[in-house]
């Protein structure tokens, strides 16, 4: 009888213990995306550094970006949202100062192959794991992309997925310029109430909304605008209030 006690409770302690460990591979799946931020990137060039608009110069024929919270060597999935093309950067140096309206600094290598407009370079940066299998699987490619991009002249860089220069031009779409800034999401609509009163008592901010997404989600928004320095100009006034992970959404 002891016996078959015995074989019962094994058997039970190894259902627990697979179910723990499928668990747990979720747990890790999911703690690859450790940072997210949508929002408009600014393209290097040297004259930001004559100008003392950024602190440090990159090279511009690399896959490496500037970002001010994310640690060095780390890795990032940057995408354009209005073409889907995406691809993988390394975080050069997270010491370097630059406008906060900007979620990062990238070179002209990503601009080309993100077919990016340069009049509005609004981007999706996902930071992810050095563990992960979609990092893996790009780390040989990037470091071949690498190594060809440090002994090509910025001018000289060919993007076979792009094709000739006529089609880059043509993939780039403009489009109608209209931006929110996302201040946060709230369970409660009263705490989201809460947050469009201190907006309006502690700057001159007078127009911030609540947006119902769900019956358990309520965003407050700024917006929306349709000129990027009226955009900058309310970002950098909202920044002030030191909300964490201030986000610009496009208005669709």
């Amino acid at each position: 009888m002891n016996y078959k006690k015995l074989i019962i409770t094994c058997w039970i302690l190894f259902l627990t213990g697979c179910n723990q460990n499928g668990l747990n591979k979720r747990l890790t799946n999911d703690s690859l995306i450790k940072y997210k931020n949508s929002g408009f990137t600014l393209i290097y060039d040297d004259s930001l550094k004559k100008e003392k608009k950024i602190s440090k110069k990159i090279d511009n024929r690399s896959l490496l970006i500037f970002h001010k919270n994310l640690k060095k060597n780390s890795f990032v999935k940057i995408t354009n949202p209005t073409n889907g093309k995406m691809l993988i950067a390394e975080v050069a140096s997270n010491n370097v100062t630059f406008s906060d309206f900007y979620n990062s600094v990238i070179t002209q290598r990503i601009v080309e192959e993100l077919s990016l407009n340069p009049k509005e370079p609004y981007i999706d940066l996902i930071s992810i794991s050095q563990n992960s299998t979609f990092v893996a699987k790009k780390a040989k490619t990037f470091e071949e992309e690498k190594n060809v991009a440090e002994k090509a002249p910025v001018d000289g860089i060919i993007i076979d997925n792009l094709g000739s220069s006529n089609n880059k031009e043509k993939e780039i779409k403009i489009n109608k310029f209209s931006y929110m800034i996302k201040v946060a999401d709230f369970y409660y609509k009263d705490s989201a109430k809460s947050m469009v009163d201190r907006i309006i008592n502690e700057s001159n901010l007078k127009n911030p909304l609540i947006k119902k997404l769900s019956k358990t989600k309520y965003r407050v928004l700024l917006g929306p605008f349709n000129d990027i320095k009226k955009l900058e100009d309310s970002f950098n006034k909202i920044k002030l209030l030191n909300f964490e992970n201030i986000e610009i959404i496009r208005d669709v």
